[in-house]
């Protein structure tokens, strides 16, 4: 999977020109996903302090709606928030059981989804993947839900190119992520697409979350937890942080960490979700980003202070995971100087 790196934040619908982003509360819905937007999106700031988003909490109808978990939600807007917005999050639904058998939408929500503008950039989180494909948005085109759920996902909607085994699929106008933190990642991975890397470091800082978790990255399914009293890779891993620039090697990693090769690798997977040299290249691949957004430093330095040793390796590693080169990513974040 590939990562959309172009500015998709037009000029906003919301308060002050803010980009405007209306949550569809449906009925069933539960709280923690919900929040995820308001959450997250609220805490991406400018420099100056300033608010980049408004995040609006709608239902279809405008009516109050049930929670899974036995409270009310009284929703600050209509389906006039969806007409309006910029970009449209659904998170999942427990109360529409007929959607898990490629049933219709019921006739509010049909009609709602229906007004949204042509252009909006459309978002699911979990199992509101549904509802976009109960609508036809997902017809013909990559998506990702929770992954305990996706072979009924197919069975309803055969015409959906579904993916499991993501945390989440951007494809331009539509992305939709897998369960629960997935949803996180998704709102993170959009704020970088729209303000880059700064921006959502704050965020994430904010929210006390990590700023990065590549989207093609596996769901982790059946993964077990870490015995308490297991030796953590945590002081490791911030050991490398300060050492980027320079070629750290699994064996001095684990050398740092006091464990064998293969016992590291075994806690650093269980822990991190990835192999320690899958991690390495990310936190490179992220400095690297930051430095194109924020400086004006050659691409070899960009290389060489980010521990890739050359602009050609540089620019590979970018290619396969972005998409673009170094100069057409720094031409995204800063038109002028490239």
């Amino acid at each position: 999977m590939r990562e959309h790196t172009e500015h998709t934040a037009r000029p906003g619908s919301g308060a002050d020109g803010r980009h405007l982003v209306a949550v569809l509360a449906l009925p069933g819905f539960p709280p923690f996903e919900l929040g995820i937007p308001s959450r997250v999106f609220g805490s991406a700031v400018g420099e100056d302090g300033e608010a980049l988003y408004e995040v609006v909490v709608c239902t279809a109808d405008g009516a109050p709606v049930l929670s899974d978990s036995g409270f009310t939600l009284q929703p600050a807007a209509g389906p006039e928030a969806l007409a309006a917005a910029d970009t449209v999050i659904v998170p999942p639904t427990h109360a529409m059981p007929e959607l898990a058998l490629g049933g219709p939408l019921p006739p509010a929500v049909a009609a709602a989804i229906a007004a949204i503008r042509p252009g909006t950039r459309l978002v699911s989180i979990c199992t509101g993947s549904y509802v976009l494909a109960a609508a036809g948005l997902l017809d013909d085109r990559p998506a990702t839900t929770h992954w305990n759920l996706a072979q009924e996902f197919r069975r309803a909607y055969p015409r959906v190119r579904i993916d499991e085994d993501v945390l989440f699929v951007d494809d331009g106008d539509v992305l939709t992520s897998a369960g629960v933190s997935a949803g996180v990642d998704l709102c993170l991975h959009m704020i970088r697409s729209d303000h880059g890397v700064a921006v959502t470091n704050r965020a994430a800082r904010m929210c006390v979350v990590p700023p990065w978790r590549d989207g093609g990255q596996a769901q982790f399914i059946d993964r077990p937890v870490p015995e308490p009293s297991v030796a953590s890779t945590t002081a490791t891993r911030a050991w490398a942080l300060e050492r980027l620039a320079e070629p750290v090697t699994l064996a001095e990693l684990a050398a740092h960490a006091r464990m064998s090769l293969r016992t590291f690798t075994r806690r650093f997977r269980d822990e991190v979700g990835m192999t320690p040299v899958q991690w390495l290249t990310a936190q490179r691949l992220e400095l690297a980003r930051h430095l194109l957004e924020s400086s004006d430093l050659p691409v070899d330095l960009v290389a060489h202070r980010a521990g890739f040793g050359s602009a050609n390796s540089l620019r590979q590693h970018m290619r396969s995971t972005l998409g673009v080169s170094p100069i057409a990513y720094r031409r995204t974040f800063q038109p002028a100087s490239a």
